[in-house]
């Protein structure tokens, strides 16, 4: 008896040591975003790939990100997560060299989870299944994206 005692308490300890996350259909707010202002850089493959997010403000939270290579820029991004009804909504749109769009519409997200420092979205459609973002230490900021085709794989950056 004090054994399974011992491993509940000591599984208890485990589980309120993890960061909570809270399922979609919750209350958000962009506000809870804010662990993710800054500027962030890192190796993708062979480019360099750079995030700069901005201070939560007016119901949004966006981003503007370039992957440069071979000294030139070879896409830009942009990202805006906006409230909307108690939830958030991700929306990205991508542009190659000379602002010439990849896509006609920008790939729409919904929240699928939030935690502290840890956001998730998910997609029915576009090239993005799910998109995580993290922020595990102060210095680096994590993003683990699954493609539309099930291919998975983490972006490492470090604060600028």
């Amino acid at each position: 008896m004090l054994k399974k005692l011992q491993t509940g308490v000591a599984l208890l300890v485990v589980l309120a040591s993890l960061p909570s996350l809270t399922a979609a259909g919750e209350t958000a707010k962009v506000t809870d975003l804010a662990w993710m202002t800054g500027s962030w850089a890192g190796p993708m493959g062979a480019q360099t790939l750079e995030e700069n997010w901005t201070q939560p403000m007016g119901s949004s939270i966006l981003s503007f990100i370039r992957f440069t290579g071979d000294g030139q820029t070879g896409m830009i991004e942009m990202i805006v997560i906006e409230e909307e009804g108690d939830s958030l909504v991700f929306r990205v749109r991508q542009w190659l060299p000379g602002f010439v769009p990849r896509t006609t519409e920008p790939q729409t997200m919904a929240l699928a989870a939030i935690g502290e420092r840890q956001v998730s979205f998910e997609a029915e459609s576009g090239a993005f299944r799910r998109l995580t973002y993290s922020r595990p230490t102060t210095e680096s900021f994590n993003i683990d994206v699954e493609t539309r085709d099930g291919q998975t794989f983490q972006i490492n950056l470090r604060a600028q």
